[in-house]
Order: C-alpha cells, then structure tokens, then sequence
C-alpha cells in the first residue's frame, strides 16, 4: 500500500469518540494560542492584505474572518485567517517538522466545520488529523534532503485532511486530495534564497492552505492526484510517515512560542532576558548558535517587523533593552529605536561546533553578556515553550492577553478565553461568536431578523 493511500485511510476511518482526552485538551490550549497570534498579527501588512485579496478574489461568503466584520468563502477566510494567524511569527510550531502546523491547519478545519455545520466532535478530531498528517510529512524528510525549512511547503497536506474528514469523503478521495496538495502546494523558496525570509512571503503558510481546501473540494469532485508521491524513500522515510498510526499523536509535540520571531533566536532571547538587569549598561553581546540559524536575513537594520523577526541581532537588542513584553509582540516604532539599533551593530554573532548537530532537533544558543561586572555566560538548550520546557496554561493566557491587547478589548479576551475553556463541553459554535467583532455579532442579528421576517413574508405569499 502506498504511504499517501495509507495516510487517507487513517484520516477516514479514525473514530472521533476515540480521540484520547489529553489531545483534546492539547487542541484547546493551541487554539488559545492561534487566536492570540491572530490578534496580534491582524493589522498587519501581511494579514490587511489577505483579508482584502479575500473578498476582492474569493468575494463575500458565510465564513467568518476571525476577529472582524468581514467574511467570506471557505477559502477566502482560511486563508485570510492563516495569514493574520502565522503574520507574526508568534504561531506554533514542531521541532521535527521544523516549522508551524497550526496556522495551516486550524483556519482549514474551522472554515470547512462551519460551512458544513460539522459537529464538535468531528471538527476536533479533523484538527489532530491535520496536525498529524501534516507533521508526519515534514518529519519523515531527512535532513540532507530538505532544501527549505518554509511550513508552506507541507501545511497544505494538513488542511487537506482536515478538510477532507470534515467534507466525509472517502479514503480513495482523501487520497487523492492529498496527492492533489502535494503536487500543487506553494514551492516557497528554497535554503539558498532564504535572505529573503524578511518579507510577507514569510512560510508560505496562507497558499497552502489554498491548495489543501481546495484540493479537498476538487477530489470530491472526482479529481485525481498522482498517489506515489511519497513513496520515494530517499525523500520520505517510511516509518516516520506512517508506523504507528494513531499511537500517539504529533499535535502533542508542538511547542509554543513566548515571543514573535524566529523559533532559532528564543533559546538566546531565554538567556538574555535570564540575566539582563534593568539600568545596567550592555558593554558587550555574543551569542553562539547552531549553523543553520546563520542563513536567517540577520539584518541589523531592518526596515519591517518580518525583517525583525527574522535577525538575531534585531531581536535580541530589543530583549536586552526591553524585555519580555517588547516580544509580546514587537512594535513598529521599534524599527527606528536608536538603542535598539545601536545595541543590534554591536552584537557579535557566531556558529559554535558545540551546536553543529543539534537542527532540527534543538535549537539552543550561548549567550555571553559583560554589564559592567565582566562577562556572564549561559546555555540555554531547550527555549521556553518547548516539550522539554513548556509554558504552562496559565503563561499561554498571559501570552493571550499581551499580544492581543493592541485590537481585542480586555472584555472581549475574557469572552474568548471563556469559549475556549469551555470548548469541550460547550462545542464551537460559543467560540466562532466570540470571533465575530462587536459589529459583525449585530450584523449577523439584522441579517437573521432579516431572513427570517423574510420566511415569514414568502410564507404568507403561498397561502
């Protein structure tokens, strides 16, 4: 049996009462933090973009595009919402993958869940099947074979299932639909291009999400995929992509991130920000990393926030000057901060052979830090919201409150917050209302007011 065939038929035939406890409540706390990231990504560049590309390509629909007045069709909002979601750098992610699952994965399972009015349990499980598909994909490649880290290049694989289990076709349509992703889904860019990391490209992630959606709906529609496509053993290990299916599962594995930038630059912000102290003049910043942390755009100067995101020097400056809520997440005015800048020209920045074979599985960093009493020195191997050191509930609220703070109200947070602690039993519908902005909850009224004063006028015609 092939590997994509085999992937569909535990997509299709996983029984959603049988989803384990401690993953559902895995999803709940992800998707806590998905919509902090997209609230803080929602007036972005990037994010105003997509969301006026939406309505403008896609048009208007019933679909909500989280956290505003707007909607649009299945695709439109999944994509726009996956573009708000991963805008930041501030989304989810998984170390075997090498990248972000949950900005393609969640916007996917949640558009097609409302356009079929799926119910709870099946939108639950379509989440961890998506995550689990998706990751399984970037985990089997080996490392000598992978020629971009970019989560667009297989999040498609994620939305696809998600959307296929929501949609209720078959395995052999679920297959195809894979196949169909897979072939078609954003190329990105490739390691030799990746200078180019500072921009709303970014991962990759909203395209993507594009071609998995709709890959769902043209199998369906009796479309068909070339469904060798991961059966080359040289570019997917096979045990990795499907033994043990449905032993455990990968969405546990993703770890959170406490600071919007590159997943590479926390472990050295962890050391900093352990042993900055307030009023003290930095004399001297080095930091130490693993190789490939060296192709990121580093940019000392950078012009915009993805160029920000995406410099050690930028980034930590910001850290050591700051702190941690400068992170949470950065501001543009940072851009143009002169300490910032003048600290980020200093910084001495170097691969260390201690380091060389830690990618993808860790990403750690040295940090040696002299502010005034010589220099102090750290290692910091597991970066705060990784498995090995996750950030607790109570830490992804506050995350939740910081970084949304700037376009959700403190109420409105409240009432997100409730919906998603009470998803398990109180479903999805209580949560997609808390996404609605004030004016698109009244606008959903008038237009319900107006249907149904409208049902009642056809109704009288008949008679």
């Amino acid at each position: 049996m092939g590997a994509i065939t085999e992937l569909a038929n535990f997509v299709s035939g996983y029984p959603a009462c049988a989803l384990p406890a401690a993953t559902r409540r895995t999803i709940s706390l992800l998707m806590l933090d998905l919509i902090g990231a997209t609230a803080a990504g929602l007036r972005s560049p990037l994010a105003n973009a997509a969301r006026k590309s939406a309505l403008e390509a896609y048009g208007e629909g019933p679909i909500s595009i989280w956290l505003t007045d707007n909607s649009s069709s299945v695709v439109g909002a999944a994509m726009a919402n996956s573009a708000a979601a991963s805008a930041l750098d501030i989304d989810d992610g998984h170390r075997g993958a090498g990248g972000h699952a949950g900005a393609g994965v969640i916007p996917a399972a949640l558009a097609v869940a409302q356009a079929v009015g799926a119910s709870d349990s099946e939108t639950m499980v379509a989440i961890a099947l998506g995550y689990e598909i998706a990751l399984r994909v970037a985990s089997s490649r080996p490392v000598e074979t992978i020629d971009t880290y970019a989560s667009g290049r297989w999040a498609g694989y994620g939305a696809a299932a998600a959307a296929c289990r929501l949609l209720g076709v078959s395995a052999t349509e679920t297959a195809h639909a894979l196949a169909i992703t897979g072939s078609e889904g954003p190329i990105v860019f490739l390691t030799a291009s990746s200078k180019f990391d500072g921009n709303t490209i970014k991962e990759g992630i909203p395209p993507a999400v594009v071609a998995g959606v709709t890959a769902a709906y043209r199998a369906r529609a009796a479309a068909t995929g070339p469904l060798g496509l991961l059966d080359d053993n040289d570019r997917f290990t096979r045990q990795l992509l499907t033994g043990n299916l449905g032993s455990s599962w990968e969405i546990e594995k993703c770890y959170l991130k406490p600071y919007a930038c590159c997943r590479y630059i926390h472990a050295a912000i962890d050391a900093i920000l352990a042993m900055r102290r307030d009023g003290e003049e930095l004399r001297k910043l080095r930091i130490e990393t693993f190789p490939q942390a060296m192709r990121l755009a580093n940019e000392r100067a950078p012009s915009t926030l993805e160029g920000g995101q995406y410099s050690f020097y930028f980034s930590c400056a910001v850290a050591a000057l700051y702190g941690r809520e400068a992170l949470q997440p950065f501001q543009t005015e940072r851009l143009a901060d002169a300490r910032v800048l003048d600290l980020a020209a200093r910084i001495d920045l170097e691969p260390s052979p201690d380091f060389a074979s830690a990618f993808p599985v860790g990403t750690p960093a040295r940090v040696v830090i002299d502010q005034g009493i010589g220099p102090e020195e750290m290692i910091v191997l597991h970066p705060l919201g990784d498995v090995a050191n996750p950030l607790s509930t109570d830490q992804v609220v506050e995350k939740f409150k910081n970084i949304s703070r700037e376009n959700v109200h403190p109420r409105w947070q409240d009432e997100i917050l409730s919906a998603i602690g009470n998803l398990e039993t109180a479903g999805f519908l209580p949560l997609l209302s808390a996404l609605l902005s004030p004016d698109g909850r009244h606008l959903k009224r008038e237009r319900a007011e107006g249907d149904a004063l409208l049902r009642i006028l056809q109704d009288g015609a008949r008679r």
